[in-house]
């Protein structure tokens, strides 16, 4: 059973569900704090959606615990669980006006006139849509809809919002936009968010943790520095940004260091973890922009003797991309600069990076020597 703690608005234990052979969920544990805003992120059939639906009581559990604000929740009906939930397609009324589509929830709880008036009122300033609640939906933009099924949801003040890929809908610069406005709404009214979303940056702009999710598994559950920069597998380090992902072999362990046999022969350095032997066939990750290309004598305490392929400028950014004499790619993004050196296609070039920026992940599969 599981042990309460204060200060938890969310717990689940051992939670898990399948649909025939299909393990959905494969007993998730997650604690989640009052004013977090922790996001549910991962590929398509990852369990986040599945995840989500349990804690909204939409879907029932083969087994575990569902506990907000440390009551017993299981099996609770939704509407007994008083959850916010945002949805993707806004579920707006559309015969109801703006005003009517937001005191819905208040008037099904039996709230008099004016208390629905002045909650109304002060969620229309807090999206900052003050004046709009004479229209209909069909006269809003589709952010401003958005924003409305956000105001819905919070004016009752629910103890969680659940959202579901809420601006999976809209183009990419309203999608930015409402992401920092969300932000801004959790910071500022202190509200309690479980979000779930494919995107990875949504992610990385958004929240307070992430709970990197797969084949209906928790991968990680860190923050976005700690998921980004310090990957537990290669399928975190994979999916979250762009990652050079290379092969290597542990050859000694001295002084917290990793000293590994890598591409091409070449002596890769690494920060020493738990749970790599010396012997080890592992993998080590360096992000792109942790990578620079290498003039003249220049040094590092890594470096990759490598072929260019491309140069990419992005505007404020300019990737190199290049492959090793195996056919494997990597790639090194600096900012754009007039003063960048220039290279040639299939130029032999020097990719250099730090000890520091070197992340050793172990190999699936792979086991320490003994």
């Amino acid at each position: 059973m599981l042990m309460t703690s204060p200060g938890y608005k969310l717990q689940i234990r051992d939670l898990r569900k399948t649909y025939g052979p299909v393990v959905a969920l494969a007993g998730a544990d997650v604690d989640m704090r009052e004013g977090e805003f922790l996001t549910l992120l991962g590929p398509s059939g990852s369990g986040k959606t599945t995840m989500l639906m349990l804690i909204a009581g939409l879907i029932q559990p083969e087994r575990g615990e569902v506990r907000i604000d440390g009551r017993l929740c299981t099996y609770m009906p939704p509407h007994r669980r008083d959850l916010g939930m945002v949805f993707q397609n806004y579920a707006l009324f559309p015969h109801m006006t703006v005003y009517e589509n937001i005191a819905f929830p208040l008037r099904m709880r039996k709230e008099n006139e004016a208390t629905i008036r002045s909650e109304v009122e002060r969620v229309l300033d807090v999206v900052q849509l003050p004046g709009v609640g004479g229209r209909h939906p069909r006269q809003l933009s589709g952010g401003q809809q958005q924003r409305i099924a956000l105001a819905r949801c919070m004016v009752y003040r629910p103890p969680i919002i659940l959202m579901d890929e809420p601006l999976g809908a809209l183009d990419k610069k309203l999608r930015e936009q409402l992401q920092l406005e969300i932000r801004r709404l959790h910071r500022d009214q202190g509200i309690t968010v479980l979000y779930v979303t494919h995107d990875q940056e949504e992610a990385l702009v958004m929240s307070d943790r992430i709970c990197l999710m797969d084949q209906g598994q928790i991968v990680q559950l860190d923050t976005p520095d700690g998921l980004y920069f310090h990957p537990e597998t290669v399928f975190a380090a994979d999916f979250l940004g762009e990652s050079n992902l290379l092969d290597a072999t542990v050859r000694r362990i001295r002084d917290g260091v990793l000293h590994m046999d890598g591409p091409d022969g070449a002596r890769i350095e690494a920060p020493a973890r738990d749970g790599i032997a010396e012997g080890q066939p592992v993998k080590f990750m360096v992000r792109p922009e942790s990578v620079r290309l290498l003039e003249g004598e220049e040094t590092a305490d890594n470096a990759l003797s490598a072929t260019l392929q491309d140069v990419i400028l992005v505007g404020q950014v300019t990737k190199h991309y290049a492959t090793l004499s195996d056919g494997t790619e990597v790639s090194a993004t600096s900012l754009t600069h007039h003063r960048l050196p220039r290279f040639a296609q299939d130029e032999a070039v020097r990719f250099g990076f730090d000890r520091q920026s070197t992340v050793v992940l172990p190999v699936d599969g792979a086991s320490s020597p003994a």
